[in-house]
């Protein structure tokens, strides 16, 4: 390769040889900077050296119509004195190239939460309302703390707190599993520290006798034949919704009074015990050829999707404005605390998967407690 004396006059009359695509200028002064020359009459400037492990590397460092000589000469001197130290400038380069943008790393992270979570389709629709548009196109590595926080502070104004600290998860879970993966810009999770509004979702929303036949009317009078046994079964077991749609005969146990579910909210399996009421409601069902669901769509044969209208108008036609499905697993548990059944067998039934769950369900005891209470007066004598 022939040496040179590089300057920005040779530079503006030098060409390639004439035999080969290009031809390679070594400069005498710096080692490794070079010009590369092409026939086209094009060239560039670029640095070669060996890395730390001796093999022999390129680092690209500009065009000759894009950058001055002296720009190059320069930044050749500031290569050349990295990897003297040791350094790699083009691992450096190719690690940079290499940081995805926050889109792929949420792509990542939907892939990893379809094969694990059962809350999958929440998780996806706050990436692709909320994450996305806003971080989606920004490498990960430029997403700041502090953007983060303030962006997240200003979702606060318009949704609610759960909403926000949903959001906020999602985000850092993903660099979480990114980092983990050792994917390139991952290593610092710009959610973290964050400072979190405290939360308080807890609605006590829980049904009385009275409401209840109310509700049991509305739903017998339903559009939908199955809604009177759904309630009713999920008044009876505190079931979740979703539990008790994709429940199958084959895990119904009558004789054992007992109904197991494979797969629940908490991961874990768990069987729930069925009360007399309940087994009366089971032995009511419509069964239907060939079919295993337990409460089926009986125009499809296969679990509803949804239940939504027929849940609207018989809270409407019951005038229990605002009720949720959900709210029957909590009157469920309110039933049995006041019935004097102790916390930790209705969080066995529930299926919670810590006591505190069920300790939402504590001031519910008042009832038994009068009772505790007016015992231990009968005990005294007159005051």
């Amino acid at each position: 390769m022939p040496k040179a004396h590089l300057s920005h006059d040779f530079i503006r009359r030098v060409t390639a040889e004439p035999t080969g695509q290009k031809t390679v200028y070594y400069c005498e002064e710096i080692t490794g900077f070079i010009v590369e020359v092409r026939q086209n009459g094009s060239a560039t400037y670029a640095l070669r050296y060996r890395d730390p492990r001796g093999k022999l590397r390129q680092i690209k460092i500009g065009g000759v119509n894009d950058i001055t000589f002296a720009q190059a000469r320069k930044k050749a001197q500031q290569l050349r004195a990295e990897t003297v130290m040791g350094g790699d400038p083009l691992a450096k380069k190719e690690k940079v190239k290499a940081i995805p943008l926050c889109a792929v790393l949420l792509d990542m992270y939907l892939e990893d939460s379809k094969a694990r979570l059962k809350s999958h389709d929440t998780n996806e629709m706050y990436v692709r309302v909320h994450i996305r548009p806003k971080w989606g196109k920004v490498p990960v590595n430029e997403i700041e703390h502090r953007a983060v926080a303030s962006w997240l502070q200003e979702l606060g104004k318009t949704r609610a707190p759960a909403t926000v600290e949903k959001i906020r998860v999602i985000l850092g879970r993903a660099y979480q599993l990114g980092q983990n993966w050792g994917v390139p810009g991952t290593d610092r999770n710009p959610t973290r520290g964050i400072a979190r509004k405290p939360l308080n979702n807890a609605r006590d929303r829980y049904l009385t006798a009275e409401e209840v036949e109310r509700l049991r009317e509305a739903c017998i009078v339903s559009n939908n034949p199955m809604l009177q046994h759904i309630v009713g079964l999920l008044l009876l077991t505190g079931a979740r919704k979703r539990e008790l749609l994709d429940a199958k005969w084959e895990h119904v146990d009558l004789a054992r009074r007992s109904w197991f579910i494979p797969t629940t909210k908490t991961g874990k399996p768990r069987h729930v015990p069925l009360s007399q009421a309940a087994i009366d409601i089971i032995e009511s069902l419509p069964r239907f050829k060939d079919c295993p669901w337990l409460v089926p769509n009986p125009d499809t044969l296969k679990p509803f999707v949804s239940i939504k209208n027929a849940w609207a108008y018989a809270i409407k036609t019951a005038n229990l404005p605002g009720l949720r499905i959900h709210d029957l697993r909590h009157s469920a548990a309110s039933f049995m605390v006041n019935s004097g059944v102790d916390l930790f067998a209705v969080g066995k039934v529930l299926g919670h998967a810590s006591y505190q769950s069920t300790q939402r369900y504590s001031h519910l005891a008042n009832d038994t407690l009068l009772k505790a209470v007016e015992a231990g007066a009968a005990k005294h004598k007159a005051w």
